[in-house]
């Protein structure tokens, strides 16, 4: 078994390996073990009070790769080269409001929680929700918080990525009801449970990047 030091060592030279990559090359596919690897850490991602609001879509068609390309600025220079392409949904209010059936299901028939926890559980999310956070004034702000919850399985996927010596580009770029109008089109949003949060593309480098660079660790981590 390794020692930590040397785990450690493993993780950040990861951390120094992974960038937004440009350009991929579209000769070289990640290996499919490899991309359910990256999948799965996705998966098994921490999400706010166990919700999992997520869906992760795997852009394997050429003709939707195209549609995507065309629609998203910041995708135009990765696809189609990228090896591997993921448009990354969050649930809307529809699944994520305290008395929604998806979580009603999530919870009782997915985690098998008893019915008496179950209800308590639900009250301290609504409380969190109406109260703590303020999310149910308008449809966006859970949506928004839904998304925040996606962008910790993204990283985790571009971290575990990284590890192995993939290369990624997480993506913005892009009109959000421009994106949610092509894929409820294409049937993927299923009647507004679902919004676009990010995509991200997964491949292997064409040209080495710059030395990384970031601000002091004394300047961004304060210990009181």
């Amino acid at each position: 078994m390794r020692d930590k030091d040397t785990l450690k060592q493993e993780i950040l030279e990861a951390f120094h390996f992974r960038h937004a990559t440009k350009q991929f090359d579209p000769d070289k596919k990640i290996p499919e073990e490899d991309f359910h690897f990256i999948m799965e850490t996705a998966r098994l991602s921490p999400s706010s009070f166990g919700f999992e609001p997520w869906r992760f879509l795997v852009i394997q068609s050429d003709e939707m790769r195209e549609k995507i390309k065309d629609a998203a600025w910041g995708a135009y220079g990765k696809l189609p080269e990228a090896s591997h392409f993921v448009v990354i949904l969050s649930r809307t209010k529809v699944d994520t409001k305290y008395d929604s059936a998806y979580l009603q299901d999530h919870f009782k028939n997915g985690k098998n929680m008893p019915e008496e926890n179950y209800n308590k559980y639900m009250q301290r999310v609504e409380e969190f929700q109406k109260e703590d956070f303020k999310l149910l004034d308008g449809d966006r702000p859970l949506l928004d918080w839904a998304g925040k919850q996606t962008y910790i399985a993204l990283a985790n996927m571009m971290t575990a990525a990284a590890q192995i010596g993939i290369d990624s580009c997480p993506i913005e770029g892009f009109n959000m009801e421009k994106m949610n109008k092509l894929l409820a089109d294409e049937g993927l949003l299923e009647d507004g449970h679902f919004g676009i949060s990010v995509m991200v593309a997964f491949g292997y480098r064409v040209n080495e990047p710059a030395e990384k660079t970031r601000r002091p660790f004394d300047d961004v981590v304060k210990f009181i």
